[in-house]
């Protein structure tokens, strides 16, 4: 239905001339899909989607492994280099082989109590997660100890139900995306939390829950809970005046 619709933002920042783009290029169905990364080693998409277990599938959507952790349940889940980083939404992570074995025991982050909705890693091997109780933007180092922390509710207009965060290698900007008791949308930080852009997400689905970026091919991938589905997007970042476009980054290793 929404096929090749396009949304525009201006940007936020008065540097900024080219603002975040999207344009849908596809959807299928999925059961549950809560968290999302992308794996070029398989090009496939690892889901989490609160269970016992998380699955990679392929970005059409079929499944290829499933893995399970000593955590009750995986809520979040981002690729660490070579191997899976898992969290049970308290604060709580496990470090995986893509196998699903366990390198190490569960850990907790450092701060208290965190009901983590999803995670991500900084080219500099930071972990960065967002929380919408309380709502925070939080950034740790490798081991768990907490080095900043930002109140999302503070930000204007304010992020009050984050649920999924990717981060682009290319420019280190994060996206974040806002679930239905907050915007539906989806917003766009620098990597140090300023906030780029915001557009809503009304026109593809209802209650966004993950997101991932494939930036050899300049796509984004966006989870919904209403619907059960995944819809696809070509993707531009918001960049500042007469910067040029985006090289690709690196895609697919099985290929």
């Amino acid at each position: 239905m929404y096929q090749g619709m396009v949304v525009f933002l201006c940007c936020m920042l008065p540097i900024s001339a080219a603002a975040l783009e999207l344009k849908e290029t596809g959807r299928y169905e999925l059961n549950r899909p809560a968290s999302l990364d992308y794996d070029p080693t398989f090009c496939g998409l690892w889901i989490a989607n609160e269970s016992t277990e998380a699955v990679l599938v392929t970005l059409q959507g079929d499944e290829l492994r499933r893995v399970s952790s000593d955590l009750h349940r995986i809520k979040a889940i981002a690729v660490e280099g070579d191997h899976l980083l898992v969290g049970d939404g308290f604060g709580g992570l496990q470090r995986l082989t893509k196998d699903g074995m366990p390198l190490a025991a569960p850990f907790v982050l450092e701060g208290g109590f965190a009901d983590t909705e999803g995670i991500a890693i900084t080219s500099s091997g930071e972990i960065v997660t967002v929380e919408d109780d309380p709502e925070r933007l939080s950034w740790f180092d490798m081991d768990g100890n907490l080095k900043f922390r930002l109140d999302t509710m503070n930000l204007s207009p304010p992020l009050s139900e984050a649920q999924g965060i990717a981060i682009d290698p290319r420019t280190g900007h994060m996206l974040i995306v806002d679930d239905w008791e907050g915007s539906n949308s989806l917003y766009e930080f620098t990597s140090n939390g300023q906030l780029l852009a915001q557009v809503s997400l009304l026109e593809f689905g209802a209650d966004p829950e993950g997101i991932a970026i494939r930036p050899g091919s300049n796509q984004l991938f966006v989870a919904f809970d209403g619907g059960a589905k995944i819809v696809t997007f070509d993707y531009s970042p918001t960049l500042p005046e007469g910067a040029a476009p985006l090289p690709p980054g690196a895609d697919c290793m099985m290929f």
